[in-house]
């Protein structure tokens, strides 16, 4: 069996590969996200850039023919790139910002298969409209404490779900890792989805 390896401490996309029924080994990178060499990249560049730069980082430490998968989201607003807001009234702003309105969330994905010494690396776009949020949903959310530490200030697995009105393209691309695209990249390098499941 391929051992699968996510560069990632996210929680949300642990859940989405074991949903899959992948049970990968969690190896955190530790990339500084919020760097300023990366300030000059687009939102669609700095998802490619941080996903690879994240699978690399754990690549010494990862077994030997291991299939390592490092990832990084971001939500494109404006042409701006939100990343995390980090603190409650960030978090605020952002919220009311983005209220009634939409914007692309972008998931980079970086796959190195160590066996074959091959790396790829693509990008899940979708559109996420939000609903208008009133002062007091605003404030309830924030306070929940979730917004702060997600690309976006949002989750479409959690706690501002009620808020997303619609999406287009895919929704675990969404939430932290695109499943469909990571098939792909699979068997482009010639794997097959049932190869990585845990039998």
């Amino acid at each position: 069996m391929v051992q699968v390896i996510l560069a990632s401490s996210s929680t949300s996309r642990l859940r989405l590969l074991e949903s899959a029924g992948i049970t990968p080994k969690v190896l955190i990178s530790g990339v500084d996200e919020e760097a300023s060499e990366f300030d000059l990249l687009s939102p669609a560049e700095l998802v490619i850039a941080l996903a690879i730069l994240k699978a690399h980082t754990v690549k010494e430490s990862a077994p030997e023919n291991s299939l390592i998968i490092g990832c990084d989201s971001t939500f494109e607003f404006n042409g701006k790139s939100l990343g995390k807001p980090g603190s409650r009234e960030n978090a605020i702003a952002r919220c009311k910002e983005l209220s009634g309105k939409s914007g692309y969330l972008h998931t980079g994905h970086c796959l190195i298969d160590l066996k074959q010494g091959i790396e790829l690396s693509e990008r899940s776009t979708a559109k996420v409209q939000f609903a208008q949020m009133t002062e007091a949903e605003i404030i309830d959310y924030v306070d929940s404490g979730e917004p702060l530490h997600v690309a976006g200030g949002f989750t479409l697995d959690g706690l501002s779900a009620p808020f997303i009105t619609n999406i287009e393209g895919d929704p675990s691309g969404i939430i932290g890792l695109s499943l469909p695209l990571l098939r792909k990249m699979l068997i482009s390098l010639g794997y097959s989805w049932p190869e990585l499941k845990n039998k």
